[in-house]
């Protein structure tokens, strides 16, 4: 088969041409804004100028500037972020797969966007290869998204949050082009996990949502993530006072993308907690979505009637720990210091918090413990607040799980660490990269009937809306345990 072989599509934008795989066709690399250059970089997305060549669409293209992060401290992180930055101006793109024609009828949709902290990450990372849903009959698209500085950096003469826009023109994209490869754009189901989840949760308490999305998940995300505008200031003067400038779009304008990315390492560990509000999460990254209420105060007024698959992995924080070697030798004064991150103003204090850890958890040592209220902190608590607005405001069902299928990667500190449902839910557990003493799933063969089963309830959740377990509403507090021992 070669590239002449396959008829062109025809987008708004232009005509492509993918390539034939054994369970369907992929698109790689094809626009759905203009590339984000100079002073636009800061600007909301723009059209795209189009072309008229059949574009080629056969290979992966260009990311998001951003720096390498494919190792954390001891684990390989390569198969999550991918080949890093991939240099090329039009990387407002997205990626599909779409299953061989034949069967009567639209496909449903399910568009997934990256995690990666706001600074990393690609529709280009091996865990995000949409092989298996094209396989299983499901329109897979991948979206890239501005990262960093011009993605989300606080601005006074730019809008905020520029990186979730460029995903809510992506939608508008694949609401006007998904249908010419089989997609069904009144049934399209937005996912994203980590920083993608939390910009999943922005766009879930916008009221544009109804429109364009029918159906969410959130995976290790938190509906209580975002800067307020304050604390997005201080990384705002961080960045003028580091580049000597006055910190505006204007003043940016000239400023190369490699010297922006070279500058976010200097961002590591600003202290943005101001008297009234700690860092959301917990000093991880120096950027998030910038709002005045959080995405799970603005849901919780608004019925979107969109359905909701939400969730959290049993050992979040232990991903920011284990690799690094800060497990074994926790104190007491890592507890203390642990809780500290997620408290602000009056209330109990870090000591009360641990002492509250330790009546829930009676069993639990100080690693345990430390990982528990690191994850509570950065994802759970704040999934678990998104769950319960969904649940009461909307009219859509809201469906709520953990992920527990324990890694022993890292002499099995690991765990059911954040990332590690990735390989289940695209049921890519074959993927070399993943096996290793210093990789995700480690050395013990992980259970491909649990990769089936997640995979396909995903799949089952964006073409019915239905999960095979008690929504919220009919058994409130059901949280379906996923790979529990």
């Amino acid at each position: 088969m070669t590239l002449a072989d396959l008829s062109p599509i025809t987008t708004t934008h232009g005509p492509v041409r993918g390539r034939r795989q054994d369970h369907g066709t992929v698109y790689f690399d094809i626009p759905y804004a203009a590339p984000p250059l100079g002073r636009e970089r800061f600007a909301g997305p723009r059209p795209h100028l189009g072309w008229t060549e059949v574009r080629d669409a056969t290979r992966p293209g260009p990311t998001a500037p951003q720096p390498a992060r494919d190792v954390f401290g001891t684990l390989d992180m390569s198969p999550y972020f991918g080949p890093g930055w991939q240099r090329g101006e039009d990387y407002l793109t997205v990626n599909i797969w779409t299953p061989r024609p034949g069967a009567p009828g639209l496909r449903s949709v399910m568009v997934f966007v990256h995690g990666g902290g706001f600074v990393a990450g690609s529709n280009r990372a091996p865990l995000h290869d949409g092989t298996a849903f094209a396989r299983d009959g499901v329109v897979l698209v991948t979206v890239n998204y501005r990262l960093g500085i011009p993605g989300f950096l606080h601005l006074p003469d730019a809008p905020d949050n520029r990186g979730m826009l460029d995903v809510l023109a992506a939608l508008h994209w694949i609401r006007d082009n998904i249908e010419r490869f089989g997609g069904d754009p009144a049934n399209l189901t937005l996912f994203g996990q980590s920083a993608g989840a939390i910009i999943v949760g922005g766009i879930l308490s916008d009221p544009a949502a109804p429109g364009l999305v029918r159906r969410a998940i959130v995976q290790s995300g938190t509906g209580t993530g975002a800067l307020t505008p304050d604390q997005a200031r201080i990384v705002t003067t961080r960045v003028g006072d580091e580049l000597g400038t006055g910190c505006t779009a204007e003043a940016l304008a000239d400023v190369p993308d490699a010297r922006l990315v070279d500058l976010l390492p200097r961002l590591t560990g600003l202290d943005l907690r101001t008297p009234t509000h700690h860092h959301p999460l917990g000093g991880l990254t120096p950027f998030s979505l910038v709002a005045s209420r959080q995405p799970a105060d603005t849901l919780a007024a608004l019925d979107t009637g969109i359905d909701l698959l939400i969730g959290s992995n049993r050992d979040e924080g232990s991903l920011y720990l284990a690799p690094l070697g800060l497990l074994d030798a926790t104190t007491e004064a890592d507890l203390l210091t642990t809780a500290a991150l997620f408290r602000s103003g009056p209330g109990p204090g870090p000591a009360d918090t641990v002492r509250a850890y330790r009546v829930r958890h009676p069993n639990a040592g100080p690693a345990e413990l430390r990982t528990l209220i690191l994850g509570d902190g950065l994802f759970t608590a704040g999934t678990r607040r998104l769950a319960t607005a969904h649940a009461d405001a909307a009219s859509g069902r809201t469906y709520r799980y953990e992920f527990a299928w324990r890694s022993d990667a890292l002499d099995g500190q690991l765990g059911a660490s954040h990332v590690m449902e990735l390989p289940f839910v695209f049921d890519r557990l074959t993927l070399a990269s993943l096996h290793g003493p210093h990789a995700l799933l480690g050395t013990t063969p992980p259970p491909a009937d649990l990769a089936r089963t997640i995979h396909r309830t995903w799949i089952r959740f964006a073409e019915t809306g239905t999960t095979g377990w008690p929504a919220h509403q009919q058994s409130p507090g059901h949280v379906q345990r996923l790979g529990a021992d």
